[in-house]
This record gives structure tokens, sequence and C-alpha cells, in this order.
């Protein structure tokens, strides 16, 4: 009962927001008021959770960071996390290892895009957030808005975040609501209604909304204000004014009631909203207050305010202190954490479902499946008893120079350099005491087969410290129990990014953590003196440990490629492999910028178009012959429409385990769903989505329904997916008919594999009996080939997308082996350069990365910032004044490659008035022929003949890529073919 009692008393919280919203600010001031850590006279400037140099250079938040704090009878395990869109791995980090999230919006800017971010990461991982309106002072000191105008500003501010939470809820219920009519129409069983909440989320009469000014250290929940007015209206309770001090609800003065629009209606001076009367207009008296007034507001609250911040000559340092005595920032914040946050207990509960779905397995181990729902039973209830399965998940690996580790004692630990890495853990189930041996397992691994196939997913390790995390402190402890975060030493060599930590074999591994992007900023990385290369090698392990999100690879060409999620990362990994891990010069390229090949999209029929993939006949095709004669490879091509291609780049987890047959490996996003049907019904709404676009099209009904037909066949003849087996192009097997090609050799049939592993095969056809055991043995050579081209197209070796392909082999058959075993190489070349030839012919595109920007100026900076976004080819979307305010919001798409050092320029354009933040938005094809030759009359009189025609924009971009690749490029190699001179010219 004790151990219950004691849990009861945790509290894991974040804080989530937008960059530059105030969230390390607010964690200054719960340290100060909590511990010893920070002074307040210090609270807001001295940024002690960001104690990492570059983070104090930058003021920026670059990491999770975690500190216990002690408010009242409760323990807080607060973790503060980056807000800039870089370093949102670091978010979801934080995310998995609490149980509710502070979000901070600013009151003056608003709802942010990283704001959707953070909302959608703790939607995800199930946290129960409370809002937080930060910047209250600035609406009258900066605005100068009326008490109205601020209680309209903070009302839409509060109903937007309610609409982005709402629209969560919305896409919940209606996946229940699928899956409920899937499952019944299949037989179903007993399954729960899925219930529709309407309710909004954030509401401050629920107390879960607090108004802060966390620079000032002061803040508010209506309730505050409800106890006082309740003392002096004696015939209002503190109930009724919590639920009038929001929304549409005033006091009528002569009734003594509180009232709807409708009950002031008679009256000669109708009142303001109740929050308006109330809270505001105290607050803003005090706000404006100076001398005697101070001293009344001191008296009617009873305030005990420090003689020497009185006698302070700067009255705004006078009216902080009263201001800070009257509302304290820390106590309407924490007390919102303890009253409408979740403990560990409840938490768990609510979270098993996202952070250990239910496993099924067809075995007949019924000691195994007992002994995981045992383990998952104990995590559910968060059991903290020493005879509970010990259960920690680790969600990130961080490097800790050895001299500030406490209990260091040289000679301790050898390692790779002088940098201890420690894992950031929470304690789900059990008790964790030092010197404990533990398993550690990986994502593939899966307790319920048999060992010798989950051997290379399980480790075992010794846990030779485990610290409680104090900021940049470490506070050792000599065991911890389930409900708390703690930083464990000694797993440094046996995990890389993320794992799960059990006492027992027995224990399923977490779902892994959901990413908001992906890492697409890449360079090349070598030192500048070659005899440092192994040093550099020993850096990049180093930095891929310590960083969730960067990743390290090893180009095709021998190059170490470092790929982070933007430029802040990228310096930052630059800089921490100079000065900690690699400790050599590096020289680092210019950013590797992906691209990807596509075909133009047909203007044709649709129908017509549909048709190319679903003939036999010769014409519109490209036909190779390999080097013996014996196959004669015919290739056809066509695009797929955008959100078939968009679900399939997008789904590469998912097809990962359906089509490889990925056993192990969770899936994103998916709480016990069946990832077949998920992927099948992602795929069967894009194609009805293209559908319903070609219905503009084709207007007659029967066109219509053969269209779907085709479509229909078209799900039901996929071969394979390619690049690397999941990615967005797609190999259809031919179509098997009595004419086309039959005089020029035996078919390869090929297979409906994928169609089978996505239930799409019983469609439209199933799986033939191979005609000729030799023709079918040359289909996995279809397939290489298929993938070599896909994963390097014809305009510059870069990844094709977006395409679908239809080959038909023909074989003349031969009884000499050595023949035969020559053919399979000879195959799969010709597939690819036939592959690349159709594209060729189907007048290729280059597609480039998009990224969407969202940037704010004033008024008399926006003739600068449009001129940057000009130079940078971007689309402008939307430009608008921001409510309430003189700045400008514009939103545009800004292309990746155009990307690299656009903020910068921004700044130094706008004199530092200009803010840009980028998130990766969509891939996006450029229009402009790359091949493109003047032949009509017209555009010889526009561009002139041929040879003076300067090449375009994609033509540029194709000829850096291959210049960068070491492919040939056709240019001019004299510009100006002048005598040289070698003297002086004398005139």
């Amino acid at each position: 009962m004790a151990d219950f009692d004691r849990r009861q008393r945790v509290r894991n919280i974040c804080i989530l927001a937008h960059v530059d919203h105030g969230k390390t600010t607010l964690a200054d001031h719960l340290i100060s008021s909590c511990g010893s850590e920070v002074h307040p006279k210090q609270a807001g400037k001295v940024r002690y959770m960001d104690f990492l140099a570059e983070e104090q250079r930058r003021a920026i938040t670059m990491k999770s960071s975690s500190i216990s704090l002690r408010y009242r009878d409760h323990f807080i395990n607060l973790i503060d996390s980056p807000g800039h869109m870089d370093f949102c791995s670091e978010v979801s980090t934080a995310a998995r290892l609490s149980d509710g999230a502070l979000v901070l919006v600013d009151a003056v800017e608003g709802v942010h895009i990283q704001t959707h971010a953070v909302l959608r990461q703790a939607w995800i991982e199930k946290l129960t957030p409370c809002l937080v309106l930060n910047k209250i002072d600035r609406l009258i000191t900066e605005l100068g808005l009326s008490e109205l105008e601020a209680y309209n500003r903070l009302l839409r501010i509060v109903h937007e975040v309610n609409l982005i939470v709402s629209a969560y809820k919305s896409q919940k219920y209606l996946s229940d609501v699928d899956s409920l009519l899937s499952s019944a129409g299949g037989g179903g069983g007993d399954h729960e209604e899925p219930v529709e909440d309407d309710e909004d989320t954030f509401q401050p009469q629920k107390g879960n909304v607090a108004f802060v000014c966390a620079l000032d250290g002061w803040g508010f929940r209506i309730g505050q204000f409800a106890e006082f007015w309740a003392s002096r209206i004696p015939r209002l309770s503190r109930d009724a004014l919590v639920r009038g001090l929001w929304g549409p609800r005033y006091y009528n003065p002569e009734t003594k009631l509180i009232v709807n629009k409708r009950g002031i209606e008679g009256l000669n001076k109708p009142p303001p909203p109740m929050f308006v009367q109330f809270v505001l207009e105290p607050l803003w008296k005090a706000m404006k207050s100076k001398g005697s007034k101070i001293e009344s507001i001191i008296k009617a609250f009873n305030l005990s305010v420090p003689a020497r911040d009185l006698q302070n000559k700067d009255p705004k340092v006078v009216l902080h202190a009263v201001m800070a005595r009257w509302l304290p920032l820390y106590d309407a914040v924490l007390s919102m954490v303890v009253d409408c946050m979740p403990d560990p207990v409840s938490a768990q509960a609510f979270r098993i479902a996202r952070l250990l779905p239910n496993t099924e397995d067809a075995s007949n181990r019924d000691e195994a499946i007992e002994e995981v729902k045992h383990v998952r039973k104990c995590v559910e209830v968060c059991d903290s008893s020493p005879a509970a399965p010990g259960v920690a998940f680790v969600s990130k690996m961080f490097a800790v120079s050895l001299k500030d580790i406490p209990d260091h004692r040289s000679g301790d630990e050898v390692g790779e350099s002088d940098e201890c890495f420690l894992a950031f853990a929470r304690i789900f189930s059990g008790v964790f005491n030092v010197g404990q041996r533990v398993f550690v397992l990986s994502a593939l691994y899966d307790p319920l087969k048999p060992e010798s196939t989950t051997q290379k997913h399980l480790q075992e390790a010794e846990l030779q410290s485990i610290y409680l995390m104090m900021g940049p402190k470490l506070k050792p402890v000599a065991s911890a129990e389930a409900g708390n975060i703690v930083a464990i030493r000694g797993l440094g060599q046996h995990i890389l990014k993320s794992a799960t930590l059990s006492s027992t074999k027995s224990c399923p591994p977490f779902s892994s953590m959901a990413f908001q992007v992906a890492p697409t900023l890449r360079v090349a990385i070598e030192p500048s003196d070659p005899a440092d290369m192994g040093a550099l090698m020993k850096g990049l392990r180093l930095l891929n440990r310590a960083d969730p999100f960067v990743e390290v690879t090893v180009s095709s060409r021998g190059e170490h490629v470092l790929a982070a999620a933007g430029e802040v990362h990228l310096e930052r990994c630059v800089k921490d492999l100079k000065d900690r891990f690699a400790k050599v010069s590096l020289e680092v390229s210019p950013p590797l910028v992906s691209y990807k090949e596509t075909i133009e999209g047909d203007d044709l029929d649709p129908l017509e178009n549909m048709k190319v993939l679903s003939s036999n006949a010769v014409l519109d095709c490209i036909e190779k012959t390999t080097p013996n004669g014996r196959c004669v490879v015919r290739v056809r091509v066509m695009k797929l429409p955008d959100s078939l291609a968009k679900v399939l780049d997008e789904s590469g987890e998912l097809l990962g385990e359906i089509v490889e047959a990925k056993s192990g490996k969770r899936i994103r996003g998916v709480e016990g769903d069946d990832p077949v049907s998920v992927l099948k019904k992602r795929v069967m709404d894009a194609i009805e989505s293209e559908i319903e676009h070609a219905s503009k099209d084709i207007a007659d009904k029967d066109r219509l329904e053969k269209y779907r037909s085709l479509w229909l066949r078209f799900l039901g003849r996929i071969w394979a997916l390619g690049p690397g087996q999941v990615g967005p192009n797609v190999l259809l097997k031919p179509v098997i008919s009595g004419g086309g090609g039959g005089d020029v050799g035996v078919l390869v049939r090929g297979s409906s594999h994928v169609s089978e592993r996505l239930g799409f095969l019983g469609v439209a056809e199933t799986n033939a009996p191979p005609v000729n055991q030799e023709a079918e043995s040359l289909g996995s050579s279809i397939v290489s080939g298929f993938q070599l081209a896909t994963a390097a197209g014809p305009l510059c070796d870069e990844p094709m997308w977006g395409l679908g392909f239809c080959v038909e082999a023909y074989v003349t058959q031969s009884d000499v082996l050595s023949e035969q075993i020559d053919q399979y190489g000879q195959v799969m070349m010709a597939v690819k350069e036939a592959c690349r030839a159709a594209v060729l012919q189907r007048k290729p595109r280059l597609v480039e990365a998009m990224y969407y920007c969202e940037l704010s100026a004033p008024v008399e900076e926006l003739g600068s910032m449009f001129s940057v976004l000009s130079k940078r080819r971007a689309q402008v979307l939307k430009d608008e004044m921001q409510e309430g305010s003189a700045l400008f919001s514009v939103q545009a798409y800004v292309p990746v490659s155009e990307s690299f050092g656009f903020v910068d320029e921004l700044r130094a354009s706008t004199s530092g008035a200009a803010s840009a933040l980028l998130v990766l938005s969509h891939w996006e094809t450029l229009p402009q022929d790359p091949f493109f030759v003047p032949k009509t009359e017209e555009e010889m009189e526009e561009f002139g003949d041929g040879s003076s025609v300067p090449p375009n924009m994609a033509r540029r971009l194709i000829d850096t890529v291959r210049r960068r690749k070491g492919l040939p490029v056709e240019e001019k190699v004299v510009q100006h073919a002048t005598k040289q001179r070698t003297r002086a010219r004398k005139v």
C-alpha cells in the first residue's frame, strides 16, 4: 500500500512548444522555486537546462534533458525538450518517457507549425496535455490590447488548439468505425463500440489551462481568481465562479447572478464577459500600477514583498516582484500538473496499447504466452514490487564527459574516448538495482519465437550505475523503482539508439517511437589529413550512438555520408565530431541533395493511359535483346497517380514487414491493427481518389467502370516494388494472351508475389502454375534488373519515383547448361537498360523535395523578404497580417536545393527582423523538359535556334548531380575561343 501511495505522488511530464515560446524560461522558474539550483533572480536568464555551450551560444534548446523536482509532497520528473524542427527527434524521446505534456503557446504569435507537430506527438504517445498560454504581459506592453481584445485573442488561441486535437480525435473515431465495420462484415465478434468525444480537450474551467508570463515569474488559473471573488461576493460559490469565468458568461449586477448573453439584454450598461471583468481588468490595473497603487495591491492581497524589492528605483522590478508574490508561476503550473496529469499507475494503464501492443502467435507455447501476458500486466499496473519483472525503455543514448560522472574512477571502463554513454530511460515495472544483470531487447525481438531464431536480437548487460538526472548534474542512487526516469551507465556497448531493458526473456519489446520527419540533409565528410581516417571512423560511430536522429552511411563511392535533419542539426553534429568524438580537422562537402526521376503525366484519356500496361501489343514499348540472342525483353512504363506513389513511399515500414516478412518489427502509429488491412485500405483510398479525379475526364459511366476494373486488375498483377523491395515503383507481371510475342519464345509469366502478400490477388486472378521451368527461373533476374533500374534512373542515377513497369521477357529454350547460367546476368542487364530506355522515351522529368516554409516579418521588411524568396525559387502560398500584431505571416514552398543558407540570407536582408521555419513537405515534379530543343516557329522565335538555348533549371540540376557523381556531362569545354595572351598588352 505504501508503494502505491508513493507512485501516486509521482508525475512524469515534458514541456513541448514551438521554438522561442518560452519552454526553458518556464523550466528555470519551476526549478528556482523547487530547489537551490537556480536563484529566483536568475530564473529565465541562466537557462539552466541548456547546459551545452552550443545551446547557450545559439540560445535554443538542442536536446531533451531531465530534472527531478519536489512540489509539496509530490515528485515531478520534468523533461525540457527542443522546439526547433531540426531536433524533433528529441521531442519523440521526451514524449515516450512522459505521462503528461505542458504545451506552451505564445499569446502574441499564436499557434505555429511546430505547435501542430508537438500536439500530434502527444496524441500519438497518449500523453495527457495541459495548455500554458505564455507571454500574457506582451498583450498589454507590446500590443496595447484592451481587456476585451486580449480576451478574444486568448479565446481564439484556445479554440484553435482544441480544433487541432479534435481533428486527431475524429481520425481515431473514423478509423475505429471502419475497423468495426470491416470486422463485422467478416463475421466479427465482441467489439467495443467507438465513442465520439465532442468535449473540448482544453477548458480553463477544468483547470488544464494556465495563463502565465514565464519571464517575469507569474501566472494563474481561473480557480485562483474564483477563490478570491467567492470570498467577496457572498451569493456566488467558488464552483459557480469557475464555471462562469470562461466563455459567454456575464455577471448581472442587479440580480447578483451569473447569466448568459440573453440575461443582460435589458441592462443600461451591459457588463463584459466575466473573464474580462473579474480576471483581466484587475490584472491590467495591476500591470499599469505605480507607487501608491502598488501598495494597495500588496495590502488587498496580504502579500509579503521584501522591502529591498520595493525600494528598487526601477518600477518594472517592483511590479515584477509584486506580481510574482501575488500570482506565483510555479504554484499555478505545478498545481495544474498535480491536479490534471495522471500518476504512473493510471497513465500506464491508459498508454499500454501504445507502449506494448498485443501480439498474437500461432504456436502452442501456452506457457510462453502466459509469461508474456504477465509481463504486460505488470507494465500496465506499474508494479513496483521487487518480485515484479523489471522492464524499462531506453529512448536515447547521450554522451557525458567522464569527468562529469560523480562516481567515476580511472580504469573503471575501457571505452573509445573520454566520453561515457548513459541511457535515458523510464522504468515501467519492477525495481532496477546497481550491479543487476538485465537483457537488452531490440525492436525485432519476439519472446514467443524459439530462442535460436531471436538470439541475435538479445544481449545481456550489467547496470554499472543508476543516476537521478538533475539537469547538468547526476545524482547516484542504489536502485530505482517503476514510474521513475533515470540515467543508466553500462549500456554503451549494447544499445545504438533505443532499446527495451528487461529482467526476463519473456518481455516483448516496446513499440518504435514515431518521428515527425526523416534526416534529409546529407554531406560527405573526410579528414583534412588522410592519416586521421581511423579517428574519423571512430568519431562517426560515437556520434551515431550519441544522437538519436543522425544517420551515418558509406556511399557507393566510398564516401562517409552524414545525414541530419537540417542545417542547425548538421552544424551541431560537425562541431561535436571536431571537438568531442573525432577531435580532428574535417572537410565537409556541399550538401548532397536527393532527387528522384519520373516521367511526364500523360494528357491523354486516363482509360487509354491505363491500357498501356494492360495489353501485350508491340507498340509503345522498348525492346532489348540479350547478347546471346536467346531472350527478348519488352518494357512499357506508365506514371502512377501521385496519391498512390505517396502512399507507397510513406508506407515503407509497413511494406517492409509485409513484403519482406519482417515478423518482429513494430508498426509506427498502429495499435494492434492488422498491417495488411491498414496498408490495403491506404492503397484503395488512393485508387478511389484517382478514380474520382478521372471521373471529370470520363463522363461515360461504362468507361468509368472499365477504368475501375483496370485498376483492380493492376492491383492483382503486382510482381515487385522498387527500389529496395519497398519503393514507390511497381513491377507488373505481363498479361497472358494468345498473341503478341509467342513466335519469339516462351513468355516469363512472373508471379503476383506482392499482390498476394497485400491481399489483392483475389481481386483479379490467381497465380498460374509455371509452364516452362527455365523461363520461370529467370523471374528473379527480371526483378533484379527492375530493382537496379529504379535505384538509378537514366537522368542522373537518382531513384525513380511513381512509375509502373510491365516487363515481358521471351526466352528460346536451350539444352546447354553454360548458356542457361550466362542467361541470368544478361537478362538482368537487358531489363535494366530497357527500363531506363523506356523512361527516356516517355518525356523524363526531375522530381525535387520541397520544404514548407513559415515566415514572419514586419511590414517594412516585406520587400526584402519577398526578394530573398524569389531568388530561391519559392512558391508563395499565402501572406496575411497576423491578427493583433504588426507582423506579416507568409507561407511558401522552398526547394530543398535552394534552402541552404536561406535563413542566414533572410536575416541579413531584413536586419534580423524576419524569421523562418522549414519543414519537409513533399516531392514536386519540375515541369521543364531537360532535353528541350526549339522545334516550332514560335519556340525558335522565343528561344532562338537550338545552339543558343541556355540549359533550363532541370538540366542545370541534372548536370550538377552528374558532375558530383563523376558521370559524363554534355558541356562546352572552351567557352571563349580567343587566342591566349602570354604578354602584357601595350596600348
